[in-house]
């Protein structure tokens, strides 16, 4: 393609566009890659877009990891939001049901998500570790608005704990189910909604 079709076709995106296209190319290359694997050169060809132009971007690949990171949380925080006034209970197969949909749907996105903790760089891990401090915060306050486990369960340490660890269980079995699909999202859910519902009884 010559330069000048190029320029045009770069223009095409808004800057909003753009630094989406970016950040799916980042989600899925850091999802099948370590961190030191992957190279901006090589998120820049496949988008089609300069290395400089990626830099004015993300000033640096640990800029352009940290926001991947973000956006993969931000997303799945939107998707698991809890409904105001629904028992726990109800909500709860419901809510793993769109989030393991959202797994499946977004894998790349998902590992690269959980690959930031092992990414060695203190600043990348701030943001997973603010991600999943998030997802806690969000589950807390959906138990301690419902009677049956409320009125304030984000205020005791064993409830926390127990959340946290929930998370982490979680995190475990989905990366699992994705590398050998052998049980089906139903099944998943069950298994995730009991282990839930076992930690706090």
């Amino acid at each position: 393609m010559p330069a000048n079709q190029g320029e045009r076709a770069r223009r095409r995106l808004s800057t909003e566009e753009r630094r989406e296209q970016l950040l799916s190319v980042g989600a899925k290359l850091f999802s099948e890659s370590p961190y030191d694997d992957v190279w901006i050169e090589q998120v820049a060809e496949i988008a089609g877009v300069s290395r400089g132009l990626l830099y004015h971007y993300f000033p640096t690949k640990r800029d352009f990891f940290a926001a991947v990171v973000e956006r993969e949380s931000e997303r799945m925080l939107r998707m698991t939001a809890a409904v105001p006034g629904t028992p726990v209970r109800e909500q709860l197969a419901a809510g793993l049901d769109t989030y393991l949909a959202y797994v499946q749907a977004h894998a790349h996105g998902f590992r690269a998500f959980h690959r930031a903790d092992a990414a060695g760089d203190q600043a990348v891990r701030r943001v997973y570790r603010r991600a999943l401090a998030a997802q806690e915060q969000q589950i807390l306050a959906a138990l301690a608005a419902d009677p049956e486990f409320g009125p304030a369960p984000e205020d005791a340490p064993q409830v926390r704990l127990a959340v946290r660890g929930w998370l982490a269980f979680t995190t475990a079995v989905c990366l699992e189910w994705l590398r050998d699909d052998e049980l089906t999202l139903d099944q998943v859910r069950d298994l995730c909604a009991r282990a839930l519902l076992g930690v706090l009884a």
